[in-house]
């Protein structure tokens, strides 16, 4: 096994039915015991201490199965450690955010800043220190509160961290980016929310069916001739209202609005050089 999750001497030594009872009633406390075996089952294959809690038990929908789903995922911390095992991190720069932006989600108003940036440094094999920067939205990344009423708005951690757990996303990204030999799962705090199987049937005339979205075809159609970032802005915070018994509707327009917006500011960015 690499050094990179080589562990000698950890608690993977221990008896399996006396980890398991230690992780049951400290690291997983409301997990069930086939959830705590996979992260146990993972640990081992991997080479890691579950004591530190390198990965997390995510409850995600299974839209093939039609229930909930535990899922074994890696946190940020594991993606660090990783990196910083190798022998070749430089380092990372603090988060860096985008301007903060207030929408209103299924009758929630929300503060959040659009985009979080992270730069991971990696010591490459010539001597020479590359940087490697990911740009992550908020609002394509935010966990959401689902439940019977499939709310869109964010759940308690991002409406109380929205800062925080952006910047874990960035970091995340980064850490895959700069580090691709050890980092490729994404981690608990980016599937938080989310479910398996996400794009299966989600498609603009299944939306069409459903109460609400039969405004979606002309506020697309309204967001291509939006020529500026605020016009793009406004018509997202009109669509609220609009969108709100159809939440497959509402997240499909959200996603065309970022990357409208993305779109716009590229083109801004082009014009601003060629003017130089």
């Amino acid at each position: 096994m690499n050094e990179i999750t080589k562990t000698e001497g950890t608690a993977l030594a221990l008896p399996e039915h006396e980890m398991i009872q230690v992780l049951q009633s400290s690291l997983y406390p409301s997990a069930a015991l086939a959830s705590v075996k996979m992260v146990l089952s993972y640990c081992r294959a991997a080479g890691l201490d579950p004591l530190q809690k390198p990965v997390h038990i995510v409850p995600l929908w299974d839209s093939k199965a039609g229930q909930m789903r535990d899922v074994i995922m890696p946190g940020v911390n594991l993606y660090r450690i990783q990196a910083s095992r190798s022998g070749q991190f430089a380092g990372m720069t603090e988060p860096e955010f985008g301007p903060d932006e207030t929408v209103t989600l299924t009758g929630q108003s929300v503060t959040f800043p659009v985009w979080c940036r992270v730069t991971v440094r990696r010591l490459m094999s010539n001597g020479t220190v590359a940087e490697f920067t990911a740009r992550e939205f908020w609002l394509e990344n935010y966990a959401t509160k689902g439940g019977k009423e499939k709310s869109l708005a964010p759940n308690a951690m991002w409406t109380k961290r929205p800062r925080g757990q952006i910047a874990k996303c960035a970091s995340a990204q980064a850490l895959r980016i700069a580090f691709p030999e050890i980092a490729s799962q994404p981690t608990a705090d980016e599937m938080e929310g989310k479910q398996l199987h996400a794009d299966d049937g989600h498609d603009l005339a299944h939306d069409a069916g459903e109460s609400g979205a039969k405004d979606l075809p002309n506020l697309m159609l309204a967001l291509e001739n939006c020529d500026t970032d605020a016009q793009a802005l406004q018509l997202y915070r009109d669509s609220s209202a609009k969108l709100a018994t159809s939440p497959r509707a509402q997240a499909n327009f959200k996603a065309a609005v970022v990357a409208h917006r993305t779109a716009l500011e590229a083109a801004a960015k082009v014009t601003e050089g060629e003017g130089a």
